[in-house]
Formats: C-alpha cells, sequence, structure tokens
C-alpha cells in the first residue's frame, strides 16, 4: 500500500485540470530539444520530491520546460536545479550536491520541495487560474508534513505559501507580508516563512542572486529548525 506520501505525488501526476498546461507539457515532451533529442521526457505534472518527514519545504515556482519537465524531479536537469542543490548540500539537507535524474541517488534530509504550479506553463509563467488549481497540492503537502520552515523562491512561490497558511490559519493580521530576499514573516505555531530570489539565470546572471546570498537563507533555515530565533 502507498504512504500519504506517495499517494499525493500520484494524484499530482495524474491531474489534467489545466488544459493549457497539459498541451504544452506534452508538445514539449514530443519535441524535445535538440541537446535531448535521445532522451524521453516526462511531460506531465511533477511530483514533490524529498523526505516525507521534512520540516523544512521549500516552494517553487514551476517545472522548467526541459528540466523537470524532462526528467520527472523537482529542480533537476537545469541552472536553476543546479544553485539549489549545492545550496541545500551544503545547508545539511543534501547528501549530494547535484541533481541529474530522477534516479541519480539524490536524497534530501528534514527537506522536502514542492511548486506553486507542478506542470510547465509557456514561457515560464502559469495563469492565476492554473496557480489557483493546484493548492489542492500544496494544502495537502502541508497536511502532511511537519513543516516549521517555508522557503518561497520567487513572488509567486511566496504568495502561494502565504495565502496557504492563511487558509490554514497560520498568518495572522489581514495584509500579507512583502515578499524580498531573506524577508521573514512569522507564522503561527512557531513556524517561519523565508522568501529567497528564485534562482533563475535571470537572477544568477546578472549577479542579482549570488550563491552567498542563497546560502545564508538555507543557513537561517537550519538555525530556525535548531530553535535559534534571532
Amino acid at each position: 500500500m502507498p504512504s500519504n506520501w506517495d499517494a499525493l505525488n500520484g494524484r499530482i501526476v495524474a491531474c489534467r485540470r489545466c488544459p493549457r498546461l497539459v498541451e504544452h507539457c506534452r508538445r514539449v515532451a514530443a519535441e524535445r530539444r535538440a541537446a535531448y533529442r535521445d532522451q524521453r521526457y516526462w511531460g506531465r505534472p511533477v511530483p514533490n520530491f524529498g523526505d516525507p518527514a521534512a520540516r523544512l519545504l521549500i516552494v517553487g515556482l514551476a517545472p522548467a520546460a526541459h528540466g523537470a519537465n524532462r526528467t520527472g524531479r523537482m529542480f533537476t536537469g537545469d541552472r536553476s536545479g543546479e544553485w539549489l542543490y549545492r545550496a541545500l548540500h551544503r545547508a545539511g539537507f543534501a547528501n549530494r550536491p547535484e541533481s541529474l535524474a530522477a534516479d541519480d541517488g539524490l536524497a534530501l534530509q528534514d527537506a522536502a520541495i514542492t511548486a506553486a504550479c507542478h506542470c510547465a506553463p509557456p514561457d515560464n509563467k502559469p495563469l492565476p487560474a492554473e496557480t489557483q488549481a493546484c493548492r489542492e497540492w500544496l494544502a495537502g503537502t502541508l497536511e502532511l508534513l511537519p513543516v516549521r520552515v517555508i522557503v518561497g523562491l520567487g513572488a509567486i512561490a511566496w504568495r502561494a505559501a502565504l495565502l496557504e497558511s492563511r487558509a490554514r490559519n497560520w498568518l495572522e493580521g489581514r495584509s500579507l507580508p512583502k515578499f524580498g530576499h531573506a524577508a521573514e514573516a512569522q507564522l503561527v505555531g512557531g513556524r517561519t516563512l523565508l522568501g529567497s530570489y528564485h534562482p533563475s539565470q535571470q537572477n544568477t546572471f546578472t549577479g542579482r542572486l549570488t550563491e552567498p546570498m542563497f546560502d545564508a537563507v538555507f543557513a537561517r533555515a537550519r538555525r530556525l529548525l535548531a530553535g535559534e530565533r534571532d
């Protein structure tokens, strides 16, 4: 019998709620990029990845068309993933610093990765209705995990985490805390939401996000999990 974590992932993969995204994922998987012409693409919603008992939850934006939509694992097969897994390894949340394929032996410890949108969207921009349709999967993920720290990678992921926190009565006050790199929002029950610029090439190539800046977010997450608030 599958675990609750595996069952949730199975439901995510089977989701067909957004026809635009379903068609885009299938089309990209059929056409493929020249460099990956000999590979079989995943071409479906990408499931959560990580420790099913994680206290740290990382929320991304959406799978990359030739990254996770190709490999079937979150942040695997693109430059953003290279940054993320190096940072997680340095912070002690991953057993290795790179993610090459879904069967490469990478494992996360006390950390899991999800997304505001589980399908690769055209131009990396999901529509508001599409992220809304995916909220059930974020809600289900938070229902299963003993989350103490959430890291939102980018403004859309930050907002998705805040809206779901509000729905769970984890967020006090009427206004949503403002996104920014290294921003912090205190949630009910001793939980914390941390913000980070997304490790996209747009941010990393321009120097808007550096590896020390990114590492600092996960070092802060590690301290919060250890009970250090200041």
